[in-house]
């Protein structure tokens, strides 16, 4: 049986945040009255996360399944293994960190219903450090001016996909995937609504700002061209400019003769040309590095365990609470 439902949460080193999780999330899941699964996905933890989704599984066997990789792959890869599993109409996915109550799932699951395809969501009122804050709006400035993607709140994880939208997700074989980016290529009516936020239960987030900073690169060189254009419009440029500078300079040596000034300006110009042709160089190096990992066609992630069977009921109302 085909449940209405399924919800996708990635896991990675989640031991604290797991037991406050499954106190909120079944309660509301039964709320609404709907037939469901739950789908987590363990990404290589090496804490007690795995030990816990072993009791889980146990406690709501026929509800629950657990997707155990054998190695850390990165959140987009881990729900892009959890698509390949879920049987839902519609599905959601969501953070295991609380920071998105599991209760804003029937506001994603009534925009579905309302005709959208695919729900991106907006945090209100955020709850993080500032410099998390301000990154975030910087990278999503980025990110907005150099591809056709539109997405308000790239950090939100509470999600919802219709059926054939995570059909063509599964079809895609990105070596380095961003899954709201992708719903939205493949969405006919992608829709966006707010939602509450919450400081983080448990544990620590595992996003530093390095990891933001090479998500947007991935974002920037996987969805779009404008990088190599504007290197090569700026290349275009350089060499129009430095026309008018050589002559100027001779000019200047014809009317005032052989003089040393300006030395340490033609270095600083040296120097900042040269700053640009690495620069041109390592964003070609991107797209050249993602087309090197594309041709090697070796598996995204690795399967090592699933744990739960196959059967489903349309409702965990009576199982043992975990």
């Amino acid at each position: 049986m085909q449940p209405d439902l399924s919800v996708v949460i990635p896991l990675f080193n989640e031991e604290q945040s797991l037991p406050l999780l499954v106190r909120r999330l079944f309660p509301a899941l039964d709320a609404l009255g709907r037939s469901y699964e739950v789908v987590f996905v363990d990404d290589g933890s090496s804490d007690r996360t795995v030990e816990q989704l072993q009791l889980l599984v146990e406690a709501r066997s026929r509800a629950v399944r657990a997707i155990l990789l054998a190695h850390n792959v990165g959140q987009h890869l881990a729900i892009m293994a959890a698509f390949k599993q879920v049987r839902g109409r519609s599905v959601v996915t969501l953070d295991a960190d609380l920071q998105n109550p599991p209760e804003e799932i029937g506001a994603v699951l009534q925009a579905l219903e309302d005709g959208a395809d695919y729900v991106g969501t907006i945090r209100g009122i955020r709850q993080d450090d500032w410099w998390r804050r301000t990154a975030s709006r910087l990278l999503n400035r980025i990110r907005e001016h150099t591809t056709r993607i539109r997405i308000t709140d790239q950090g939100c994880m509470l999600r919802g996909f219709d059926r054939h939208v995570v059909d063509s997700i599964n079809r895609c074989r990105d070596v380095t995937p961003f899954v709201p980016a992708l719903a939205y290529v493949f969405a006919r009516r992608p829709v966006e609504i707010k939602v509450s936020h919450e400081p983080r239960a448990a544990g620590k987030s595992k996003y530093s700002l390095l990891r933001l900073i090479r998500l947007n690169f991935d974002l920037m060189t996987g969805y779009s061209l404008v990088p190599l254009q504007l290197f090569s419009v700026s290349g275009i440029a350089i060499a129009i400019g430095s026309i008018f500078f050589v002559i100027y300079l001779a000019i200047r040596r014809l009317v005032l003769g052989p003089e040393v000034e300006g030395v340490f300006t033609l270095f600083g110009i040296a120097f900042f040309l040269l700053g640009c042709v690495l620069f041109g160089i390592g964003i070609v190096g991107e797209y050249v590095g993602r087309i090197f990992e594309q041709t090697q066609n070796r598996p995204r992630y690795v399967v090592a365990h699933i744990l739960g069977d196959s059967q489903f009921v349309p409702s965990c109302q009576k199982e043992i609470s975990a």
